[in-house]
């Protein structure tokens, strides 16, 4: 099971929201490539990055920042990124930027068999983030009809399955320990959990469940909650 620390993007600089609350931002600094490394350094081997304002139809504007943490990375760690993927030109860009997996939210529930298209170019990631088990889109500002539990058989050539729990997302309140088990139990496809990670017990909880391979873990990061350096040495 793998550590995943994010760097959230908004306008170039490192960011948490709080349930996806564009309004409720904190910064926690203005170079992410240096953050990125820092990660890195302290045995993390990959890095998990968000776009945030490509996810709020923004525009891509932090894809050169994110081509440059891959540029300081390769060979090193691998970088997982999301955020206004919504297009097989858009896989290709962030392939030729060094990326090694994305994640696919909004483009993917609208249409399933994007993935499959793009998986040629690059491995696609399917973000389901939800709210009590209903699929989000858009940066989370709008609900789908797709039932979290049904997503999950809408995706086979899917290299995993990213499941946030929007209500615990930058809120330090613990992950959703018995919906990630159900979903990890429900697919064959890898599992990376994200939202609500607040310690190291919480990371050792995760690290139990059959099937999960990863976790992503922010606030509680850039809170001090706990270290990369321990969160890696809890899942080895």
């Amino acid at each position: 099971m793998k550590l995943f620390p994010a760097i959230d993007l908004l306008d170039g600089k490192v960011v948490r929201l709080a349930q996806g609350d564009y309004g409720a931002s904190t910064e926690y600094g203005d170079d992410a490539v240096a953050v990125a490394t820092s990660f890195v350094d302290a045995g993390a081997e990959w890095v998990h990055i968000v776009d945030l304002n490509a996810a709020r139809a923004d525009g891509p504007v932090n894809r050169p920042l994110i081509a440059a943490v891959a540029k300081e990375l390769d060979g090193i760690a691998a970088i997982q990124t999301g955020g206004g993927v919504r297009s097989i030109d858009d896989v290709q860009e962030l392939s030729d930027a060094g990326v090694a997996r994305v994640v696919m939210g909004s483009a993917a529930i609208r249409d399933p068999d994007l993935v499959a298209r793009c998986a040629p170019v690059l491995p696609i990631a399917v973000g389901l983030d939800h709210r009590d088990g209903v699929v989000a889109l858009e940066g989370w500002t709008e609900a789908s009809t797709l039932q979290l539990s049904d997503a999950l058989n809408l995706y086979p050539t899917a290299d995993a399955f990213v499941i946030t729990d929007i209500s615990r997302d930058g809120m330090l309140v613990g992950p959703d320990l018995e919906g990630l088990a159900m979903a990890s139990s429900s697919t064959t496809i890898p599992v990376i959990a994200s939202g609500g990670v607040s310690s190291l017990d919480d990371i050792l909880a995760l690290s139990t469940i059959d099937g999960l391979a990863g976790v992503i873990a922010g606030k509680a990061i850039y809170e001090g909650r706990f270290a990369v350096t321990d969160a890696v040495a809890v899942l080895q």
